[in-house]
């Protein structure tokens, strides 16, 4: 549908409705070849013919406003499948304007909670956060081949996780391997990729041992997180049920894991580390632990794989009396700013980076609009920001400040159901 403003001459409100919701983008053109003035007077005037072409005129220009919107990028979303939703489903994206288009369901698969891309953007990798994988106590990974013109995705591969409840997949720097944490079994393992996107034997496996003092949640590991470090020599690991943030030597030629020494940092009894992230220096990493709601900041040691503690910061505001669990944490592209999600307070909170030391300053906390936003994404630009909120079945899109960092609501959601992880794709 589109719309003609009469007080702004040359002015379209072009209206975007998709299954994601309504958004609205204003396009200025400039109406050389005529001027419209749209009067009793004029009516009259015109013939039937003229008023004919006229009408069939403004049809042609109308939709060229329409397919004036560029998407570059498409927006795939990992859920959880036991409310509705039956796999991944994927949008078209605009970075310029935040523009969005529903695709929909493009692959059916059980609780295929987060995703990876591959640097070649051709492979889509989901954990399957499940326990039943082929009658095994254990989840998968599933590798999907992305058709970039329609967004489908194909399935090419289910492989067991090694583990029950696997929680997180990333690829290191080469996409040579793929890294998974399993949560309920409280491991980790590492996959070659075959030059076809198909994952091969293990090359390294790990299982997480011991306990700390919340007997519910920590009786046992739980690996909620894995990543490389950006020179790709170390793996760094996320043990909720441990409290540590373990790192690994990683060898890229043979896909194998030895452990650091040292080869953990401890973190405060009953913290629960759960995600990290790692400034674009490397010089620092960032842990966010759910169950204490907060950030620690450590300086990393990149050539020895050392973590040193910094700062340990709250995600929530002063006198908080509710229950809250932190979940997903971001650094932005020039590590100038730090992005955590609180479940509970359903916030996000912002911070600014200290270039020498990589400690933190409160900038703000902005609602997300939604229930329990498990995770958040930045879009490749930087320019937005996408929060998935599990419980509200939506994700709410901000615009984030060109200097500041700050975020500004949109009035762009995206209604899905039980949504949980972001990831983009560029499509050309």
């Amino acid at each position: 549908m589109f719309f003609f403003d009469t007080n702004k001459k040359g002015t379209f409100l072009t209206r975007l409705d998709t299954l994601a919701g309504n958004f609205w983008v204003a396009e200025n053109i400039s109406l050389k070849l005529f001027t419209m003035q749209y009067n009793s007077r004029m009516t009259c005037r015109s013939s039937p013919q003229k008023l004919s072409k006229l009408a069939l005129f403004v049809i042609v220009l109308l939709a060229a406003v329409a397919h004036a919107v560029d998407y570059q990028y498409l927006m795939y979303v990992g859920t959880y499948t036991d409310k509705g939703s039956k796999g991944i489903y994927a949008y078209r994206f605009d970075p310029d304007t935040g523009a969005t288009e529903a695709i929909g369901l493009v692959a059916e698969s059980p609780n295929p909670s987060f995703l990876a891309v591959d640097p070649t953007h051709k492979y889509v990798y989901a954990v399957n956060e499940t326990d039943n994988f082929q009658g095994g106590h254990t989840g998968a990974v599933s590798v999907f081949v992305i058709d970039r013109d329609t967004g489908k995705l194909t399935l090419l591969q289910e492989v067991s996780s090694l583990g029950a409840g696997p929680a997180h997949v990333s690829l290191d720097k080469t996409g040579r391997y793929l890294l998974v944490a399993n949560y309920d079994s409280g491991n980790i393992a590492v996959f070659p990729i075959e030059k076809d996107g198909r994952l091969g034997p293990r090359s390294a496996f790990v299982q997480h041992a011991g306990s700390s003092v919340n007997k519910e949640r920590q009786a046992g590991p739980h690996a909620h997180e894995i990543l490389p470090s950006n020179d790709n020599q170390f793996v760094l690991t996320a043990d909720l049920g441990l409290d540590e943030l373990l790192v690994y030597r990683f060898d890229p030629k043979s896909g194998s894991l030895t452990p650091n020494n040292p080869a953990f940092a401890k973190i405060s009894p009953g913290a629960g580390p759960r995600h990290f992230a790692i400034a674009p220096s490397g010089k620092f990493v960032y842990l966010v632990n759910e169950m204490s709601s907060t950030v620690k900041v450590f300086a990393f040691a990149a050539d020895k794989g050392q973590l040193q503690e910094q700062q340990t910061i709250s995600t929530l505001p002063a006198g908080f009396k509710g229950e809250n669990t932190t979940a997903e944490i971001e650094v932005d592209a020039k590590g100038k700013f730090l992005y955590v999600s609180n479940r509970g307070d359903d916030s996000i909170a912002v911070f600014a980076i200290d270039p020498h030391n990589g400690k933190l300053a409160f900038v703000e906390r902005v609602p997300t609009g939604g229930k329990t936003p498990r995770h958040f994404a930045l879009d490749p630009t930087g320019k937005w920001l996408f929060a998935a909120n599990q419980d509200s079945n939506d994700i709410s899109v901000f615009q984030v400040g060109p200097t500041g960092g700050r975020l500004k609501p949109t009035s762009n959601s995206l209604k899905l159901a039980t949504p949980v992880s972001v990831v983009f794709v560029p499509i050309k």
